[in-house]
């Protein structure tokens, strides 16, 4: 009870430390911040197409606004934002709460029912589940996402809101969510993988190898894969009302844009825009400053390329990853975060505290402190260079650009070490079940 209480002391600090700051004089703005507020999640941007469309004309017609037309009927109106981006971080976390508290559960049931109780850890402050929830509240990167007024609050929400959905097995919740998410982004669409396996296999659990060899050896080496059969029931309604929920979005945006160009002209300024990268303004990213340099000749080549890239990488370690689905829909979202056209604070600070929901497994991570440091490095970095080269005229864009390929860098390493700490902590499984059999 103590440590529950404690829990919710920090859940509702970070609340109000929030609300002080949203409410702050004027002069504190952060909507302007390049590594905040992106095309595709500038409230600003947003006002622009709002006005825009006040005025009866399309919101598209500026070339400012390139989200989807569900926010504009939904934020545009609404005075209070601020409060709202609160409520959705609260939100979020309590939702990585319950999710971290599901996978704690399914993964500790699994091991007891191999036998191996000894491997179970838990944590003397916090289950993972709080400390990814205080991680998501006070990773600095989420505060100032939200202070800072930008969309991506939603859109972690939605993304947080299909793996608590399906980890919990509610299709149509998982579907509203992930069709959601994609609709605002695109790249959360990647998510339907590690989505279907949850739904499908369930919540995280042993290697299905392992499970196997213990059935076998308690079975007259008859192979019995028991629950680790694949249920497809959740798997097609969750795919029904994706479909239904896609339909109802699409009948939406068609209606709100009957008049300027209909659902041809969304796809070309929102999902169009994404893939084509046609706006080069300065983020934390590095298609910009690539795309800045590459040859007119070649853009669409490169183009090509780089989306196959994220394409290349989701098989494989779908295939690698399959038994554990949360952690593969945590890979997938650093990796897009990494590649994606237009990234932003929020996406590392989605996918930051996801990692808390497998502190004991990634506990032999060799790169975690240089990790840390990585991080605090460019988030301090990033701002100056980018001062020094817009502001005060004493630098210039690879200033900037090379704060980029250094964050770029430590989302590579981040990836890498997480996934061998976890594939060894399985490979740590087996040997303790070789050894009790």
């Amino acid at each position: 009870m103590e440590k529950i209480r404690w829990f919710w002391v920090w859940v509702i600090a970070s609340l109000i430390f929030r609300l002080v700051f949203i409410y702050f004089p004027n002069d504190f703005i952060l909507g302007s911040r390049a590594e905040i507020a992106t095309p595709l999640t500038s409230l600003r941007r947003l006002a622009e197409g709002y006005w825009l469309k006040q005025s009866s004309m399309s919101p598209y017609a500026g070339s400012m606004y390139h989200g989807s037309p569900l926010l504009l009927s939904l934020l545009g109106p609404l005075t209070v934002l601020g409060l709202l981006f609160v409520v959705a971080d609260f939100v979020t976390a309590v939702l990585i709460r319950e999710t971290g508290w599901k996978l704690q559960m399914a993964y500790s049931d699994r091991l007891k029912s191999l036998n191996l109780d000894k491997v179970l850890e838990s944590s003397d402050i916090l289950p993972a589940g709080d400390i990814a929830s205080l991680i998501y509240l006070w990773n600095p990167l989420t505060i100032v996402t939200c202070l800072g007024l930008s969309t991506s609050p939603i859109e972690n929400l939605m993304v947080v809101l299909s793996l608590y959905g399906a980890c919990s097995g509610l299709a149509p919740l998982t579907a509203f969510g992930w069709v959601t998410a994609s609709h605002l982004s695109l790249y959360p669409s990647l998510l339907v993988i590690p989505v279907i396996f949850l739904l499908g296999y369930g919540p995280e659990s042993p290697p299905r190898k392992l499970y196997l060899q213990k059935t076998a050896s308690s079975n007259g080496n008859n192979p019995v894969l028991g629950d680790h059969f694949f249920s497809w029931r959740p798997v097609i309604y969750f795919l029904l009302w994706a479909t239904i929920w896609s339909s109802y979005f699409l009948f939406l945006c068609s209606i709100s844009l009957k008049q300027y160009g209909g659902l041809p002209e969304m796809f070309k300024r929102t999902y169009g825009f994404i893939l084509t990268v046609e706006d080069l303004s300065p983020n934390i990213g590095v298609l910009w400053y690539f795309f800045a340099e590459v040859f007119e000749f070649f853009r669409d080549f490169f183009l090509i390329v780089i989306h196959l890239n994220i394409l290349f990488m989701i098989l494989p370690l779908a295939i690698r990853l399959n038994h554990r689905p949360c952690f593969l829909a945590f890979v997938y979202i650093a990796i897009f975060s990494m590649l994606k056209s237009y990234p932003s604070s929020g996406d590392p600070a989605l996918y930051l505290a996801l990692v808390g929901l497998f502190v004991n497994e990634l506990a032999d991570m060799k790169f975690s402190f240089f990790l840390f440091c990585g991080y605090v490095g460019v988030a301090l970095l990033s701002p100056v260079m980018h001062n020094l080269w817009i502001w005060r005229g004493t630098g210039n864009a690879n200033f900037y650009f090379a704060t980029a390929m250094g964050y770029a860098c430590l989302q590579i390493i981040l990836v890498v070490d997480s996934v061998s700490a976890m594939l060894q902590h399985d490979r740590m499984l087996q040997k303790l079940s070789r050894a009790q059999s």
